[in-house]
């Protein structure tokens, strides 16, 4: 692009942050132009103030960026168009309507707006028409939000798109999620060391409700999310119950023909990809893929007793979160004409 376009990341310090600015150092479609957190940071040194949790050495290009107040008159006089929010839930239901309401386009990895009826859950691979609802919000003349998915419900409609299809009539599923998930700093050491948490306030309610709007399909649902002791990476244990007969090798090709959102720059080629080793797929390849922690891996796929089931394995930060909002704001400026 001659003239990139210029961003924002709001809360900018925390996991999902971190991630936002790790994937915006270098973007080629993006300039990370204002970045933002609590106010004990505001006119520090992003390297100074931040505790880096990431699994690789922070970019040169962010460590002296200056954290910010939250000011949309400052972030309209720097040129701000696109503003990414990794804000707490109840910080972003204030903050990103006013967003908004002063014209911005917002890309929310907040649950805050996600079930309004005209804000879009997106991810490009599987639902890009939902980005049609921005209108409905008054864009062009005004801004929007759009919101990604919860980051369990992510790797499972990626691993569920190219398979409607066949009628998915029930999904049982169970989640074995990563630390990172909670945030930073999250839960205790002593609360998750050598411990697996059997609950997860409000997750389960947002996977049921959230895979039917995005899929556009209306299955039972059922679900036990747990915290385990893991970094980065959330596995699932999926089994379907389809309308269909389906084998085993028609998944598998499912899954490999599923390359249906080309000229991302945060798309993987393919991006779900299937191992036939049994012990694959596994956390520690939560960073794997090109781009780096965009594709979702799944394996142990078996059928038993006319149902489908199979292990899945999302980056929760990346794909599932901070990666995934990068990647909706990619989809929306090239479908709406802006690069």
């Amino acid at each position: 692009m001659e003239k990139k376009i210029k961003v924002a990341v709001m809360g900018a310090t925390g996991a999902v942050g971190q991630v936002f600015m790790w994937m915006l150092a270098d973007h080629p479609w993006f300039e990370l132009t204002y970045a933002t957190a609590s106010a004990s940071r505001v006119g520090l040194k992003y390297a100074s103030t931040v505790h880096w949790v990431m699994p690789f050495e922070m970019p040169k290009k962010i460590r002296d960026v200056e954290v910010k107040e939250f000011n949309m008159e400052a972030m309209q006089e720097e040129g701000v168009q696109i503003v990414f929010s990794a804000l707490p839930a109840e910080v972003a239901s204030e903050a990103e309507p006013q967003l908004r309401d002063n014209g911005f386009y917002v890309f929310s990895n907040a649950a805050s707006m996600r079930y309004d009826s005209n804000v879009p859950i997106l991810i490009p691979e599987t639902n890009i028409e939902q980005l049609d609802l921005v209108k409905t919000q008054g864009y062009p003349e005004k801004g929007f939000v759009v919101t990604n998915a919860n980051c369990v419900t992510t790797g499972l409609a990626m691993a569920l798109a190219p398979l409607r299809k066949y009628g998915i009539k029930n999904i049982m599923l169970h989640s074995y999620q990563s630390v990172s998930g909670a945030g930073y700093p999250g839960l205790s050491s002593f609360d998750i060391t050598d411990n697996c948490i059997p609950f997860i306030r409000g997750e389960e309610e947002k996977i049921e409700k959230e895979i039917k709007k995005i899929l556009t399909i209306d299955p039972e649902v059922y679900c036990f999310t747990v915290r385990v002791p893991v970094m980065f990476g959330h596995l699932e244990a999926v089994w379907l119950d389809f309308e269909q007969d389906v084998e085993v090798e028609d998944i598998i090709k499912d899954w490999a023909d599923f390359k249906n959102v080309p000229d991302l720059p945060s798309t993987a080629v393919q991006p779900v990809e299937y191992g036939a080793d049994p012990t694959f797929p596994q956390p520690k390849y939560a960073f794997w893929g090109d781009p780096s922690g965009m594709v979702v891996y799944t394996g142990r796929l078996k059928k038993k007793n006319g149902k489908i089931g199979f292990i899945l394995m999302v980056n929760n930060i990346v794909k599932g979160a901070a990666g995934g909002s990068i990647q909706n704001a990619e989809a929306f400026v090239k479908k709406f004409g802006l690069i």
